[in-house]
């Protein structure tokens, strides 16, 4: 029940403020003029009143009788009258008597005396008002007058209530009047402390005080569990008014953090209807705990100043910018909300300070908007990938198989199984959110292939939960702009970058395509070990036959096994210096047992040699190893892995263009017949070092070869169309002549002409470097790094250092989730790093160190 009253109590109350004010019903300003038994007759029990007893008025107390009359309204509004009670001449009792007593005011609480006030004391309506209030508020109103008797009131408080601390030059003030009036109403919900010792009002921390004007300082003792802990306190900074207070105190009761779930135009709270603006912290389901923290640092930091709350990008569809962390929405009506990205928490505590850094921010925006729209190359270079992130941007991922690391989880992490895959990305980025949807689907597939295992891992707050992945391997993320201290140390500077984690080993780097189907074999192929050491001949034959774990059977293409005598150490640990390299890409064997030249003989090569076995072939193929560097044996093994006539795609491309020789593309529109598949096969087995690469290109598989056509002819000729092309050097381009058949000696005696120099070529491509129309991004560059902390991570300001407590709940009006004053407390407590995030959709705010950081979710 006492919970039920404080949630709806600040309404009543200020309902009751507000009527306060208005006059009683049929109630007079006229001050009552009545007898002494008239006057003691009509006391009622619980009610108060002022009289003051004259027999008549002299000049001196003509000036003290106006006053008493001015404050008769004021003080009816409290439900104390206001009476001169005329004494007879021949009265000599208590209040008539005496000289003296004439030269006072009596408040009387029924026909109990309660306080006797000199006239003096008594000089104008606030100090009248502010005087009797004090008085009939002897409990709600404590006065002190030593550090003591305040810290030991504070001390009761600790756990139980929170208090307001006033000081005042001097009683009987405006801001005085102004304190006791609010105390009237709140004084069951607070405890109100008043002094006039300006000692004090520096004891209580604040900065060069001045003695002259009046303080007031909300103290959060209500989350002080400990007596050790001091109250946290929040200063009204404007003047002591009623409805200054009256507004101060109604801040200090709203919930520290609002969560938001729906349309942020729609959302009003307590800010707003007092005129203060509210700031959103835009956030997502996966850093939801983080962003809480730094929400909760930040609204410390604006008590009193704005509302701060917490909208969910999961639960509400933002047409917004993905790397806006931050909106603000103004009390003004008709002005939309500003979404905006900030480096540091200090700019939004700026922002909200300073209106005129709002207008300067968007105009800084927006210039970098107009930027990007002039620069056609980076739109050129990324809006495929922008468009299908955008398209599928309201498709939730199924992320449940992924554990999400921090700082504080990464290493513990590495630790869980025999291989931790970790994919280190920025959440707002198209290009990483595109390969997160893979990452995604590797997972399911993962779950396919092998037996499922549970993991048992902890949150951010330490707290451990399960997640299920595959057994052995488990797959993980780190957002890169959340968390740019992981991946500066483990050595990401771009994104997306796909690293695997053994223990005891070096860490693996994958740096092929970046599809489903790629990163899955990698991920498969990299749980066998590289190479794998070989103890009988027997097993080295099974080896070449391809007999390995049947769940890699789909992604064994090629078997490499390097066979070695004892005596060859220095080329056996080349060998295996290139088993780590090219670990996760091939599956190597190695053989170095005394029969070694025995199983080498079998293939016609002698130690050091490698044999290479391809899937569905059962020849092996012997090949001597002239050259015993890691790389040489890594540019040998890559070469030989090559088709000999491939077809060129999107994915291969790139291991042929490292080859830095000529093509001789064949394109089609489908599958090539089987005459020219035959002619150019042999024409392929037939070149003499691979002199140049014979290839084809299916544009129905690869429609980019449309474009590749038009650059080099300027239409689509008509296919199949032969072609020769040096990308690297000259850049000519050669059309075989159509009206000749597609034979081994047609194209044999055409390379001779054009060895020659006898054939035109039909185009010559442009000497520039073929790269993207813009660099990679270094994105931890773009950070800054010194800086660890700011999705916000926000820094402790001088002062702050003070345990966190959360300020009593209120109602709201927008569709919220709000949290306790005691789980804020808590929560508050149980933070041991002096800053916080505000992870969200975008840039990271602040930090311990002050760090800038990115953060958003697809």
């Amino acid at each position: 029940m006492p919970a039920q009253k404080d949630r709806w109590f600040p309404s009543f109350s200020f309902l009751l403020f507000c009527a306060s004010f208005i006059p009683m019903l049929g109630s007079t300003s006229v001050l009552q003029e009545l007898s002494p038994q008239e006057y003691f007759s009509s006391l009622q029990a619980g009610r108060a009143s002022l009289a003051y007893f004259s027999h008549n008025v002299s000049p001196g107390a003509q000036p003290f009788l106006e006053q008493i009359e001015n404050s008769v309204e004021a003080l009816q509004d409290y439900g104390i009258s206001v009476v001169k009670v005329n004494c007879p001449k021949e009265d000599v009792s208590r209040y008539c008597g005496k000289e003296n007593a004439l030269r006072k005011a009596y408040l009387f609480r029924g026909n109990m005396l309660i306080r006797e006030f000199p006239t003096d004391a008594l000089f104008d309506v606030n100090s009248i008002v502010a005087n009797v209030l004090f008085a009939l508020l002897f409990n709600e109103v404590k006065y002190v007058e030593t550090l003591t008797d305040l810290q030991n009131i504070e001390n009761a408080l600790k756990g139980r209530s929170n208090m307001v601390f006033v000081y005042v030059p001097a009683t009987g003030t405006a801001e005085h009047r102004a304190v006791m009036e609010v105390a009237f109403v709140y004084g069951t919900v607070h405890q109100f402390v008043l002094t006039t010792e300006a000692t004090l009002l520096k004891d209580t921390g604040s900065d060069e005080p001045d003695a002259s004007s009046a303080r007031l300082l909300f103290c959060h003792c209500q989350q002080a569990t400990d007596v050790a802990q001091p109250c946290r306190k929040t200063p009204l900074e404007q003047d002591l008014t009623v409805l200054n207070i009256h507004r101060h105190l109604k801040l200090m009761g709203a919930p520290l953090v609002t969560e938001v779930a729906e349309d942020p135009e729609k959302v009003s709270t307590v800010h707003l209807q007092l005129g203060l603006p509210l700031v959103f912290i835009l956030s997502q389901k996966e850093t939801y705990e983080a962003d809480r923290r730094t929400a909760e640092f930040l609204a410390w930091q604006l008590l009193g100043k704005a509302g701060v709350a917490l909208l969910s990008r999961d639960l509400v569809d933002l047409n917004v910018l993905l790397r806006s962390n931050v909106a603000l929405k103004t009390p003004d009506e008709g002005v939309p909300i500003k979404y905006l990205v900030l480096e540091d928490t200090d700019e939004v505590i700026t922002l909200v300070e300073d209106k005129s850094k709002v207008e300067q921010i968007q105009e800084d925006e927006d210039e970098e908007d107009e930027d990007e729209k002039e620069n056609d190359n980076q739109d050129v270079q990324d809006d495929q990938v922008v468009e299908a992130v955008s398209r599928d941007k309201k498709r939730e991922l199924p992320l449940e198989q992924i554990l999400t690391l921090t700082e504080e989880t990464f290493h513990s992490a590495m630790l869980k199984a025999a291989q931790t895959v970790v994919l280190f990305y920025a959440s707002w980025e198209a290009v990483s959110l595109a390969v997160l949807q893979s990452y995604a689907e590797v997972a399911d597939h993962l779950k396919e292939l092998g037996k499922t295992q549970d993991y048992v891992v902890t949150d951010d707050e330490n707290q451990p939960y399960r997640i299920r992945g595959v057994q052995g391997v488990l797959l993980s993320r780190v957002n890169c702009w959340d968390w740019p201290g992981v991946c500066t140390t483990e050595n990401v500077t771009q994104f997306p970058t796909i690293k695997i984690y053994k223990k005891g080993e070096q860490p693996l780097m994958y740096n092929g395509m970046l599809g489903t189907e790629e990163l899955t074999s990698f991920i498969m192929l990299s749980r066998v070990s590289c190479p794998l050491k070989l103890m009988t001949i027997d097993e080295a034959e099974g080896y070449l036959r391809g007999e390995l774990p049947s769940e890699l059977s789909s992604y064994h293409h090629t078997s490499v096994l390097g066979v070695f005598s004892t005596a060859m150490s220095k080329a056996k640990e080349a060998f295996i210096e290139a088993g780590s390299i090219l670990s996760g890409h091939v599956t190597m064997g190695m053989y170095f047992e005394d029969d070694a030249l025995a199983l080498s003989r079998k293939y016609a090569v002698s130690p050091p040699a490698l044999l290479l076995a391809r899937s569905g072939d059962r020849s092996v193929e012997g090949i001597a190893l002239s050259k015993e560097s890691a790389q040489d044996i890594v540019q040998m093994i890559r070469y030989r892995l090559l088709d000999t006539f491939p077809e060129i795609t999107v994915q291969n491309l790139p291991h042929y263009l490292q080859l830095r020789k000529p093509f001789l593309i064949l394109f089609s529109d489908g599958d090539i017949g089987q005459l020219e598949s035959k002619e150019m096969l042999k024409l392929a087995k037939g070149i003499p070092q691979q002199a140049f690469v014979p290839c084809w290109l299916n544009l129905k598989n690869t429609p980019v070869g449309h474009g590749v056509l038009k650059a080099y002819f300027a239409t689509v000729p008509s296919l199949p169309v032969l072609v020769w092309v040096n990308l690297h050097a000259g850049g000519q381009v050669f059309k075989f002549p159509p009206e000749q058949s597609v034979t081994e000696t047609n194209i044999l005696s055409w390379l001779e002409k054009l060895k020659a120099g006898l054939e035109i070529p039909s185009s010559t491509l442009s000497e520039e470097d073929w790269k993207p129309p813009l660099p990679a991004y270094d994105f931890l560059q773009m950070m800054d790094t010194t800086a660890p902390e700011f999705t916000l991570r926000a820094s402790y300001r001088h002062g702050d250092g003070q345990e966190q407590q959360q300020p009593e709940g209120s109602e709201e009006k927008a569709t919220v989730r709000e949290e306790t004053p005691e789980e804020a407390g808590v929560k508050a407590e149980k933070v041991q790093s002096p800053g916080r995030d505000l992870r969200g959709t975008a840039p990271r705010l602040a930090g311990r160190e002050k760090q800038a950081k990115r953060h958003s979710e697809l």
